[in-house]
């Protein structure tokens, strides 16, 4: 049998330079498939929760009553240890600076034997603690996300108290969570096991899992007088674990915390902490009380794990999952989208006053004049109203806003266009206006015995009938477009071309009406 300090925390998933994580197969390997083990059903205690905070600290506890529970079939009460010894396991040290980094899982398992006889591996696992200076929103919503995906107990570590942005960052990392899983039926994780480190008043809910659990309904309660927000964070929470519960801790005692020297040895902490301890860690690890990990239902072996390890991380490093945000990105965000929703409602406004279903058409140059003042004053409207972010991140919207109202103006533009009766039916007129002409000529070639100018006006005749056909053929059935469009681009420059010198020939006739006025 090895002994505990012999065993050691393998990094199973390690951070890389780009916030990218990789798996460590070749240890995983070694870990989960061993001949003894790989057939068993596993038990995953994992703690997460803020760096700093204990966790690795903590989990040596569990590994002493393991070790002694499992290894040595000791259950007496000293599995604690004696007064002047060094507390051994996962790596801690006291100090400000993160320690753990990526995914622990120790290197040496546990077997136990359930009341129904069943045999189960049981492995521990330490995690990188949130929000340290080092660590990006996405890498921290991965590793707890992860870790809750994996385990079949998830200890949130918390300080002091059960405090409203816990809630929010548990809410916002196991919905990355679920988002990986790619399923909404049933609830997707096992059991969350809150615990409250340092808890300063007992006086209001005792120590232990009575007055955690009196704690956890309270902060949890639904009341009708709640903000929307506040009551949809506890229905997410609720609706995401099979269980919830929580347990209040005392501090450790002034040497814990505050002596460099510290080196775990039992004499230096609190009598209060060391009972918690006897009271909290059988609770989770005792054969009585584990809870075997299931995913969908179905008991997970331990060569399982692998494969589901792959998976996962196939997932998280890949782009399938959107960017986690911070609640103040989130929330600014939210407030410059609202500023942007407003603005385009100023110029729909505007542009439908003057250009809208039931207006007449108009001309192109007076509707780019509406558009333009449309979109200065809805641009106006969006850099007026108050938004967070600062001035970078809203000019960013700013200029998706005024991308957006170009495209809209396309949009009124080609209306438009279509109100317009001459250029609807301009190529149909301008192909009979063409047969016409020619038939004409032709008849008049032929009263005049031109032979060639008659040959040539009809079969001009005959090819601007045949084009009509074939537009209007092409415009109710759908067929030829290509030629139809054609068709519709070049009669719409001969109309162009004939507007222009009637426009042309109107302007000559009133200078000179003008010209005669003064002469007179």
């Amino acid at each position: 049998m090895e002994d505990l300090n012999s065993g050691k925390g393998i990094q199973v998933l390690v951070p890389g330079p780009d916030h990218k994580f990789t798996l460590n197969e070749e240890a995983l390997e070694k870990l989960l498939l061993r001949d003894d083990i790989k057939d068993c059903p596993i038990v995953i205690i994992s703690v997460a929760g803020a760096f700093r905070k204990g966790k690795s600290f903590l989990l040596s506890f569990f590994l002493r009553y393991m070790h002694n529970k499992y290894n040595l079939s000791d259950g007496g009460s000293k599995w604690l240890g004696n007064a002047d010894e060094p507390l051994q396991g996962f790596s801690w040290r006291g100090g400000s600076e993160r320690h753990t980094t990526g995914l622990l899982l120790w290197s040496q398992p546990f077997i136990a034997t359930l009341e129904n006889g069943d045999k189960v591996v049981i492995y521990l696992m330490d995690t990188q603690g949130t929000f340290d200076s080092e660590s990006t929103v996405k890498d921290n919503a991965t590793v707890f996300a992860l870790s809750t995906m994996l385990s079949s107990v998830q200890i949130y570590n918390l300080s002091q108290n059960i405090e409203e942005d816990d809630l929010q960052h548990l809410q916002l990392f196991t919905d990355y969570g679920r988002l990986a899983l790619e399923t909404s039926s049933g609830k997707p994780f096992q059991r969350l096991q809150l615990l409250v480190r340092d808890w300063s008043f007992p006086y209001d809910y005792p120590y232990g899992e009575k007055g955690g659990q009196q704690l956890l309904e309270k902060r949890l309660a639904i009341r009708e007088e709640q903000h929307h927000e506040l009551q949809s964070l506890r229905h997410h929470i609720a609706s995401c674990f099979e269980e919830l519960k929580c347990f209040l801790m005392p501090h450790p005692g002034l040497t814990v915390a505050t002596n460099p020297n510290f080196k775990g040895n039992l004499s230096d902490i609190s009598e209060e902490f060391k009972q918690a301890l006897k009271e909290f860690i059988p609770m989770l690890v005792a054969p009585e009380n584990l809870i075997v990990k299931k995913i969908a239902g179905q008991k997970v072996k331990a060569k399982d794990l692998l494969l589901y390890l792959k998976s996962y991380m196939n997932i998280f490093n890949g782009s399938t999952l959107p960017e986690p945000k911070t609640i103040l990105e989130a929330t600014a965000e939210a407030n410059n989208l609202s500023a942007v929703a407003e603005a385009r409602e100023v110029y729909e406004t505007l542009m439908e006053e003057v250009a809208g279903g039931a207006k007449p058409y108009m001309q192109p140059s007076l509707l780019q004049q509406e558009h333009r003042r449309a979109r200065d004053k809805a641009l106006h409207a969006f850099r007026s109203k108050k938004k967070m972010g600062g001035d970078a991140f809203s000019e960013n919207y700013g200029e998706k806003l005024f991308k957006e109202l170009e495209e809209q103006y396309e949009q009124y533009r080609l209306r438009n266009d279509d109100k317009n009766v001459l250029r609807r039916a301009g190529t149909a007129l301008v192909l009979l206006a063409l047969a016409l002409a020619a038939w004409l000529l032709a008849a008049a070639a032929q009263a005049l015995g031109l032979a060639a100018l008659h040959s040539l006006a009809s079969a001009l005749a005959l090819a601007a009938g045949a084009a009509l056909l074939l537009w209007a053929y092409s415009r109710l059935t759908g067929n030829f477009g290509e030629l139809a469009q054609m068709l519709d681009e070049k009669t719409a420059v001969v109309i162009q071309m004939f507007g222009g010198a009637v426009a042309r020939q109107a302007a000559a006739a009133a200078l000179g009406c003008g010209a005669d006025k003064k002469t007179t």
